[in-house]
């Protein structure tokens, strides 16, 4: 069965599944087969809405509800009680999530596409763009500004004592700070994987000096690559601070980033 079947299958035995469900309210189909440039390796980001005195029954069965759908290799939430990731045994990816009726003008997904609307309750609802939340950017600007110092302990640790496997580890926490960094300084959210979609969500050209830390496990290129990451943490950082009203902290730098410099 072509790709192309398999995910025409998919929407035909998720409507047919929602139909026969009364819990089920509506259906949408979100994400980027809705927004254009989905391609081949695109899942699909359906969102369904229960009512609400049936959510919390359908999400303790939602791991059912979903092999009613097809037969998944894969099926996690990840600790998110109102989500599940599936790919099934056909290669269909699915990001499927659960919201109460209640709930649902609170939904920013962006633009949708209806797949099932048993009463109508979508007609003409428009779901607002994700919004970038400042206090949090604030919060994630404030931990990474201590928490480089914290790794960079580790790595000059791990070089001293010649733990190279550990210190490769610790280096690419390094550079971790150093991509998020420059997401916050370009107002994009901060994720928990630094390099998600990276290349489409922010300009990368000022992390192009960070190429050159890309290096193999050896003592010298691993000790060179360290210091290149924390110039350029020294050279970014207080800028992103001051743009975010948090103080740089001159003090850590010189107590911590002194034992790199002299190893």
């Amino acid at each position: 069965m072509s790709t192309e079947k398999r995910e025409d299958a998919l929407i035909t035995r998720l409507v047919e599944r929602c139909a026969a469900d009364e819990r089920i309210v509506a259906a949408f189909l979100g994400g980027s087969r809705v927004r254009g440039g989905a391609d081949g390796h695109s899942d699909y980001d359906i969102s369904l809405i229960v009512v609400d005195a049936s959510y919390g029954e359908l999400i303790a069965e939602k791991a059912g509800f979903v092999r009613l759908l097809g037969q998944p290799l894969f099926l996690e939430d990840f600790g998110n009680e109102n989500v599940a990731f599936v790919i099934f045994a056909d290669g269909v990816e699915l990001e499927l999530l659960f919201f109460r009726e209640g709930d649902m003008r609170s939904i920013r997904s962006g633009p949708h596409r209806v797949l099932y609307d048993q009463a109508g309750i979508l007609s003409g609802l428009e779901f607002p763009p994700p919004e970038l939340e400042p206090a949090e950017q604030v919060r994630a600007l404030r931990n990474l500004l201590f928490w480089f110092w914290h790794d960079l302990g580790h790595f000059t640790a791990a070089i001293e004592r010649g733990q190279l496997w550990w210190a490769a580890g610790e280096l690419e926490q390094l550079r971790h700070h150093c991509v998020s960094l420059i997401r916050i300084e370009q107002d994009v959210e901060v994720e928990d994987e630094p390099y998600w979609k990276l290349d489409t969500a922010i300009s990368t050209d000022p992390l192009d000096p960070l190429r050159s830390t890309f290096v193999p496990i050896d003592r010298d290129d691993l000790l060179r690559a360290g210091r290149e990451l924390l110039a350029y943490f020294r050279r970014q950082a207080p800028i992103v601070a001051r743009s975010k009203g948090l103080s740089y902290p001159s003090e850590l730098d010189a107590l911590v980033g002194r034992h790199l410099d002299h190893s």
